[in-house]
């Protein structure tokens, strides 16, 4: 394994690829250092047993002096070095005020935030659902002073990926919710969505779960594990693809307006799939008698303002689930 490791990591140096690099020696998950960044935004830095790296974890204090709950908020595909929730959810901005404390991790590129099988030459070795629900938590709650209860939450591929361990770890979180994402990975469909993430951003998807139609793929998949979210509140968005006014702004101010209205193609395309994903869903939930919220929204495209729009009606649910006002 050390080997397949080290070689892969030096195709993937020679091919100019950012995959984070594996320091055997992190062996133990332990809080290594933290930083103050901006009001009630610090950035952590927690070193991973699982992943042998230290892991970027930004976190935004909530208000009020009595321990608070955790919302974990997940990245989309990108998954950059400071996740899009901060840099472009106006999540800081949005949770100024409110007792709860969000934690948001980085660099979970194309991961799907799940465990993979084999290391991947492009992305790097994937322990997310072992970080995510056994080693964070301890170590960022006991950060915070946390009240214990907990939520998780996402976009896109995150929302797939917060929906993922909701039902695979029943009673960790309270509450879930997910916003324009896709959640199934058994069917044709899910295979076809899964190949999509990983392989955009460079990803080998055997190396996720095995080749497709591998007993993982069927774990791993929200909508035939469903009826372990009985008992978690549930919140599901999702738009159409039609563009709303502060869509068709930011394509009209944008330096290259024919480039801007190109990619929002894209993104009208993905949200749509998102749509039939989240309604299929949700259908499914009715089926098992099990509540959710629905949010559908006649606009709205695959982008990061929509994205933004989509947290105040998500937080409206998610909040009561743990204890505290959603105001």
């Amino acid at each position: 394994m050390a080997l397949a490791v080290a070689t892969a990591s030096a195709h993937a140096e020679e091919a100019g690829n950012p995959a984070p690099v594996i320091d055997p020696s992190i062996d133990r998950t332990e809080l290594v250092a933290s930083e103050i960044r901006l009001g009630n935004w610090e950035r952590l830095y927690v070193a991973s047993a699982s992943m042998h790296r230290i892991v970027p974890v930004d976190v935004l204090r909530g208000s009020g002096s009595e321990p608070r709950p955790t919302l974990y908020l997940l990245d989309g595909v990108e998954a950059e070095d400071t996740s899009g929730w901060l840099t472009k959810g106006r999540a800081a901005e949005y949770f100024t005020g409110k007792p709860v404390d969000v934690v948001l991790t980085s660099g979970g590129v194309g991961s799907m935030y799940t465990d993979w099988q084999r290391y991947d030459a492009m992305l790097g070795l994937n322990r997310w659902e072992t970080f995510l629900t056994d080693e964070l938590p301890p170590v960022v709650e006991a950060y915070l002073e946390s009240s214990g209860r907990r939520a998780i939450a996402g976009v896109s591929m995150g929302a797939q990926g917060a929906m993922m361990l909701a039902q695979r770890h029943p009673g960790r979180y309270a509450a879930v919710a997910g916003m324009s994402g896709c959640y199934s990975t058994a069917d044709e469909f899910g295979h076809t969505v899964t190949r999509m993430t990983v392989g955009s951003r460079g990803g080998d998807v055997v190396n996720l779960w095995g080749p497709p139609g591998s007993p993982e793929w069927a774990a791993h998949d929200s909508f035939l594990g469903a009826d372990h979210l009985r008992g978690t509140v549930i919140h599901l968005s999702a738009g159409t693809g039609l563009p709303t006014p502060a869509d068709l702004a930011a394509i009209t101010q944008a330096p290259n307006i024919f480039d801007a209205a190109r990619m929002a193609g894209g993104g009208s395309s993905l949200e749509a799939g998102t749509r039939t994903c989240t309604e299929r869903f949700a259908q499914r939930l009715t089926q098992l008698g099990i509540p959710a919220t629905v949010h559908l929204t006649p606009t709205g495209m695959h982008t990061w303002p929509d994205f933004a729009d989509a947290l105040g009606p998500a937080w409206r649910t998610l909040a009561p689930a743990l204890n505290v006002p959603a105001d």
